[in-house]
Parts: C-alpha cells; structure tokens; sequence
C-alpha cells in the first residue's frame, strides 16, 4: 500500500512564502509516495488553491501529485480544464485528478453556487471534464491543449453510497473520506467497488494529531493494507508526530 501526504491549512508557516515548498519536499525527504490537497474555501481557514499548491509540489518534489478532491460545481469547466491541462503539462506522468460534488455548503455560498443543485450540476460538468480531457474541445470551443496532453490525467471520483458502483465503472479510481466514514464502512464499500471492477481505490483525510493514537492508527492502516487498499493519504496536523514517524507505519 502506498503512503501519501495531504497538504494541511499552512497556520503559522503561512509568513514564509517557502512554507508550502517546505511542507512538499518534507514529505519527499520522509519517503512518501504522494501529495494530495483538497478543496476548501468558506470554511473559518484558510487551504491553498489545490492547483497553486500542486504546482509548488510538481516543481519542487518528483512525487505523483494529486487533488483528494475538487468540487466540480464551483468551477466553470473551460476554466479547470485549462488548469487541468497546465498542471499535467508539468507533471505528466504523475498528475491525478480526484473530483467530487461538494460536501461542504459554506464553500458554495462563497461562489453563490447552488448546494442543493450540486449533484445535478457536477453530472453535467463531469460530461463536459471529460470531453475537454479527451478532445481539448467541447462543442465549438477550443483550448488548443498541446497535442501530446490529450487524454490525461487519470480522473479518480470521490465519492459515497451508490456512487461508489459509478466510480467502478466509468472513472479511474475511487476515493474514500477517512474523515467522514469508519474504517469498517469504507472496506465495506471496498469489497462492493471491486465487484464492479474498481481498480485503484485510495482512503483521503486521515487526520493526524498530537492526541491520535499511533498504535490504533497503525492497526487501521494495515486493515487497509490486507483489505487491498491501493493508498493511504495521511493529513498531519500541527502538532502531529514527525512524517518519518509516520512513514515508519506503512512498509
């Protein structure tokens, strides 16, 4: 099982414009295997804008980068996908792409974006994602994406319930929320995923904390190691034990 790191709020390290670098290359120098950040904007602090972020991680480390997730009802699709494609640009091989609905209502008032029509809204951009993707072009629109671009990144859905037969099916991977769910619902979601078969499947924000237990947390991440959890995406918090500590937890 791979071990990835997912970029927290900077807090005090936000006065050194090389915090974010810093946070990137201490996950590479502690042998991580990934970067993740998620999408949050109205929430009383303050994340770096994932795409912004990922750049910083592209450049200044050589590990696979990825968003665990981005809301697609917030953004306009010309708009993610010219990001999307800029982004691949740096990382080519290593940019992966995990998208969502939305959870979070105050990140939809900020945008004055409709939360009760998101899942209505992210079916249809999802569509056209896709199409910007796989054609650099969607109707009579184009974003001139370099040729060699067409096709990538990988596009992982984050997501719950029966959508998680969806993201089987039609994505490239499926990522869970160890925040919101336990760790016996996600393998129980897990065991229906590859049923319908899903390929990667990937547990975002575990958080860790200076109170977290490192014992439990180290039985739960080999239960997901054993169950065939293809990645694990630890959130260190301020205060939380050093990443060569935690790498230690996952061979």
């Amino acid at each position: 099982m791979r071990l990835g790191g997912l970029l927290a709020p900077l807090g005090d390290s936000a006065v050194d414009p090389q915090g974010l670098a810093n946070h990137c290359r201490a996950f590479e120098d502690s042998g991580f295997d990934s970067i993740w950040i998620p999408q949050a904007l109205g929430r009383g602090f303050m994340f770096s804008d994932p795409f912004v972020a990922l750049t910083v991680a592209a450049t200044v480390t050589n590990l696979e980068i990825g968003t665990a997730v981005v809301q697609l009802p917030l953004y306009d699709m010309p708009d993610l996908a010219h990001r999307m494609a800029s982004l691949t640009q740096l990382a080519p091989d290593r940019f992966v792409l995990g998208v969502g609905a939305g959870s979070t209502e105050a990140d939809f008032r900020l945008l004055d974006r409709q939360y009760s029509e998101r899942f209505l809204d992210y079916d249809q951009r999802i569509r056209e994602l896709r199409q910007w993707r796989d054609a650099g072009q969607y109707l009579n629109r184009d974003l001139n994406v370099w040729p060699h671009l067409i096709g990538k990144p990988p596009i992982l859905m984050g997501t719950w319930g029966k959508n998680v037969e969806i993201a089987a099916r039609e994505y490239d991977g499926w990522i869970a929320s160890g925040t919101y769910r336990t760790s016996d619902e996600i393998l129980r979601s897990l065991k229906t995923y590859r049923a319908f078969g899903g390929t990667r499947a990937i547990v975002s924000t575990i958080q860790v904390g200076p109170e977290t237990d490192i014992e439990l947390l180290s039985r739960q991440l080999k239960k997901y190691e054993e169950s065939g959890i293809d990645d694990a995406i630890l959130m260190p918090l301020n205060g939380s034990p050093p990443l060569e500590k935690l790498r230690k937890l996952v061979q």
